[in-house]
């Protein structure tokens, strides 16, 4: 009989395992949607390059700032966040996929007790007071996922879990890119910096000059007014520039990991090696994007959930199984007497719920149209950002060009302007005019400069790209390498 027992056992797990097998999925399987985009994009160049693909920071050519970004990559805590939130995914796929087998348990209690005996029904004298009684347990259970309520769940988590490692490598893409154009800002406040000193210099040469002209009546008291108010101007910007540099300096130390400090520089905003732009890119290109890929997933894991709540309306079988010892005696717990079990197959299902699993049916159906739409707006977003920044660097060239032009005219026309105020046929006002109109089109042009570089990384932030991946594995091992020194003795 007890061989007959396991035989039997056996055979019922082997058809529960066919059964579970061999159960059907409900709900739609994900299908890509068809999407309207564009074959290409609208202003590129014309000329081909591979170049989306690289470790685009690498080619400004400066050592500092490619250090800066390996120790961004290392240090920021928004990137170890996000990875803490891969672990948190991971576990939850873990938790989710866990009923998928046979779950097991045991148990063991302990218990002494007396029991009164001045009650209205006298304990016999055969019946010890007080007593002892022990039990060891074994017991598992087995939910046969028929209907696949708990393979779409875990298609959902799986799905959740890819969309939380997406949003990581886009912490990496704003990383990277934040930390390149906040370093090619700080180049260019620096630029002007020099600017303002170098015209302060100038305006304090004129200064002493004319003070020493009126001194000997050359001029009058206005002319030199008006050289010190010049001078004064140029010193007033000073500080502004300065201010704005130490601010940047404290923003790209917080993207680094580190406390504010001042920032080593490398190369001038003058000397920096211009990325080669990518042209003629085909629109499937922006499918390494990562929000474009975190929405997808979260896509994905909308429509799984709308199959896991679709079988809330069928029955649940379980199956559930015991086995122990019980003893009144710990000597004799482990005895064949003193063993118990027990085997049972449970079924339950709704027969009627007021609307509750409708309800949320048209929840989990509303949630994925709500990640449908997101998802395409989201592949709209990302075509818009990509022709913005390509319009914005071609515009920028011609704007870099005006301003070269403009600030060669108005040194020309300061030049002619003090001939003219040397020979004595005009006032020193045109002078001055023309001094105030050099200034700040020299700021002007130096911020352009800066603008030009910064929009050559949004190009490449735009895009996403393969480099995402060589970053995301230098931040990897740059962790393994910390994580290795510190075990060190």
């Amino acid at each position: 009989m007890h061989r007959r027992r396991i035989t039997d056992m056996r055979a019922l797990a082997v058809l529960a395992f066919v059964i579970l097998l061999n159960g059907c999925m409900l709900g739609p399987d994900y299908v890509r949607p068809d999407l309207d985009v564009p074959a290409a994009f609208t202003y590129t160049d014309g000329e081909a390059q591979e170049t989306a693909n690289i470790d685009w920071w690498k080619q400004f050519q400066d050592p500092v700032l490619d250090a800066l970004i390996a120790e961004a990559l290392a240090n920021n805590r928004d990137i170890k966040i996000a990875a803490a939130n891969i672990e948190q995914a991971a576990g939850i796929l873990m938790q989710t996929r866990s009923p998928l087998f046979p779950q097991a348990a045991y148990s063991g209690t302990a218990k002494r007790e007396r029991a009164t005996e001045t009650g209205a029904t006298p304990i016999p004298s055969i019946i010890p007071n007080p007593q002892s009684s022990y039990q060891a347990f074994a017991g598992a259970s087995w939910e046969l996922d028929l209907w696949g309520r708990i393979r779409r769940l875990s298609e959902s988590a799986q799905a959740q879990l890819l969309a939380t490692e997406e949003a990581r490598r886009g912490v990496i893409l704003s990383l990277v890119s934040s930390v390149a154009g906040t370093y090619i800002q700080l180049l260019g406040l620096d630029e002007q910096l020099l600017i303002a000193k170098e015209t302060l210099g100038t305006y304090a040469e004129s200064v002493r000059i004319f003070e020493l002209r009126f001194k000997y009546g050359q001029v009058s008291q206005m002319t030199v007014e008006q050289a010190r108010s010049q001078y004064e101007t140029a010193a007033s910007a000073i500080p502004q520039i300065e201010s704005q540099i130490a601010q940047t300096e404290n923003a790209l130390s917080i993207l680094m990991g580190r406390n504010p400090r001042q920032v080593e520089r490398g190369k001038t905003i003058h000397q920096l090696h211009p990325l080669p732009v990518p042209t003629d890119l085909p629109s499937d290109l922006l499918v390494n994007r990562p929000d474009i890929r975190r929405a997808e997933q979260n896509l994905i894991s909308a429509n799984a959930r709308i199959g896991a709540v679709k079988a809330l309306y069928f029955p649940t079988i379980s199956l559930t199984g015991a086995f122990g010892f019980a003893s009144s005696e710990l000597s004799n717990l482990f005895q064949g007497p003193a063993r118990i079990w027990s085997f049972a197959g449970l079924v339950t299902g709704p027969i009627f719920t007021g609307g509750a699993i409708r309800g949320q049916v048209k929840q989990a159906e509303a949630i994925r149209k709500a990640a449908l739409l997101n998802y395409e707006q989201t592949v709209q977003n990302s075509f818009a950002d990509v022709e913005n920044t390509l319009v914005a660097r071609k515009k920028l060239v011609e704007q870099i060009q005006a301003q070269e032009r403009l600030v060669k005219a108005n040194k020309e026309y300061v030049r002619l302007a003090r001939l003219q105020y040397d020979g004595g046929y005009s006032p020193y006002s045109t002078v001055l005019q023309a001094e105030q109109q050099l200034f700040p089109s020299e700021l002007n042009y130096a911020q352009s400069r800066a603008a030009f570089f910064i929009s050559l990384v949004n190009i490449y932030k735009a895009m996403g790209g393969g480099w995402i991946t060589d970053a995301e594995r230098l931040t990897v091992q740059r962790a393994k390498n910390e994580n290795a020194l510190a075990r060190e003795p």
